[in-house]
C-alpha cells in the first residue's frame, strides 16, 4: 500500500479521485499536509490511552464495563485495548456486550484480534465469531489467518453450519 493509500486508510471517507491525478510531488505535499493536521490533532492522544489503562487496572470489571459502553466510543475503548496488552484486554472483551465488542474489534488489528479470541472463553469467543460470520464475515475471515488451531477450528465449525443452512434452504 502506498504511503498516501495509507493515510486516506484512516478516512472511512470515499477518497477524492483527483488525489490519484496528482503528480509525484504534489502527492507528497498532501500527505505531509494530511500528516501534520493528524499529528496536531492527536497530540496526547496516547498519553491519555496510556493513562486510561493505568486507571481501569485497579477498578473492577464489573463498574468499568457499564461505563466504557456507556461513555466510551468504540474508536477510542480500542486505543486503550492497545495500551493495554492482549491479556487485560480480553479480560475487558469477556465482558463487553457482543455489538459493543464488535465496534471496537473494528478498530484493532486483525492480529490483535486473534490473540485477544485466543485468549477469551471459548463460549465468548464462539459467539463474537457467529456475530462476526453474520455481519463481518470479510473481517472474521481476515482475522482467522491469524487463529491458532483450536480457534480456527471454529471458525470453520460456524463457516460449515452456514453453508449447510444455505444448501438446504
Amino acid at each position: 500500500m502506498s504511503e498516501l493509500e495509507e493515510l486516506l486508510a484512516l478516512s472511512p471517507m470515499p477518497v477524492p479521485e483527483s488525489l490519484y491525478q496528482l503528480q509525484p510531488h504534489q502527492k507528497l505535499e498532501v500527505i505531509s499536509w494530511a500528516k501534520n493536521i493528524v499529528s496536531h490533532n492527536t497530540e496526547g492522544i496516547d498519553d491519555l490511552y496510556n493513562a486510561i489503562s493505568m486507571i481501569v487496572k485497579y477498578i473492577p470489571n464489573f463498574m468499568v464495563i457499564p461505563l466504557m459502553v456507556e461513555h466510551i466510543r468504540p474508536r477510542i475503548a480500542a486505543g486503550v485495548c492497545i495500551k493495554m496488552g492482549v491479556d487485560q484486554a480480553t479480560g475487558y472483551a469477556n465482558d463487553l456486550p457482543l455489538e459493543y465488542f464488535s465496534e471496537v474489534s473494528h478498530h484493532l488489528d486483525v492480529e490483535t484480534m486473534a490473540r485477544i479470541l485466543e485468549k477469551m472463553k471459548k463460549y465468548q469467543a464462539e459467539k463474537f465469531i457467529q456475530y462476526e460470520l453474520k455481519h463481518y464475515q470479510v473481517r472474521m475471515l481476515d482475522i482467522a489467518r491469524h487463529l491458532d488451531k483450536p480457534i480456527l477450528d471454529i471458525v470453520k465449525k460456524y463457516i460449515t453450519i452456514a453453508e449447510h443452512r444455505n444448501s438446504t434452504s
